[in-house]
């Protein structure tokens, strides 16, 4: 089965040649790399340029706006012509050479999403951050009890779709809302979840993090709009 990875990136400059080569060299065998660019003015423009014509990457498209990561996604995923299709962040958090543990669940026939958890599993992950540790626990929580989910990790980067699943969906989130409106529309969809743990490489905001407490906020809206007013 073919796998789209779907590379959504901004301001990505230092880490984004470090990233794509990561994926490009990852052990899944049959691959499709799209990265969207949501208009950077850092220099990243020009560098996956230069990696395009390299032959680095599949698809390259830039927004001419900044409208956040869930429009990026939105994009990738329309452009995407694998069976399977994983998301996969322009920073250097997480590890393309656990793809193949990813899809596992999806190529055996048992699970129509997978999500890849920080928080289980014996993996390294970087301590950072206590107070993003709560506020993550308290999302996912928030959302399982409306969901009727389980999930350990909803924030995650890692989430694995079967293309029909993800191409299915219409994502109106254009920043982090992406994340609890995916959850909440895939449990309504009835979709078989699966989650795997994975290690985590996390950054500083000095080192480039973006996401902070206004993002939570908005997924805590997001919890509350896409499963109990959609």
């Amino acid at each position: 089965m073919k796998l789209s990875i779907v590379i959504p990136c901004f301001n990505e400059a230092p880490t984004i040649e470090s990233i794509i080569g990561a994926v490009r060299d990852s052990s899944y065998p049959t691959k499709e790399i799209i990265v969207v660019d949501d208009c950077s003015s850092d220099g990243t423009r020009e560098i996956l340029d230069e990696l395009k014509t390299r032959g680095w990457i599949d698809q390259l498209i830039h927004h001419d706006l900044n409208r956040g990561k869930g429009a990026s996604l939105k994009t990738g995923f329309g452009k995407a012509t694998g069976d399977i299709v994983i998301v996969q962040d322009a920073d250097l958090e997480y590890d393309p050479g656990e793809y193949s543990k990813l899809v596992k669940p999806i190529l055996d026939g048992k699970a129509d999403v997978v999500y890849g958890s920080r928080f289980m599993g014996d993996q390294p992950h970087r301590v950072l951050y206590f107070w993003h540790r709560v506020g993550n626990g308290f999302l996912t929580l928030l959302s399982n009890m409306l969901t009727n989910l389980n999930l350990t990790d909803i924030e995650t980067c890692y989430k694995v779709f079967r293309r029909e699943v993800i191409q299915h969906v219409a994502i109106e989130e254009e920043r982090f809302g992406f994340e609890p409106e995916i959850t909440a529309k895939i449990a309504k969809m009835g979709c078989s979840i699966y989650e795997v743990g994975i290690a985590y490489y996390g950054r500083t905001y000095e080192q480039g993090k973006k996401v902070d407490w206004r993002d939570g906020f908005r997924a805590i809206y997001c919890i509350l709009k896409y499963n109990l007013f959609r």
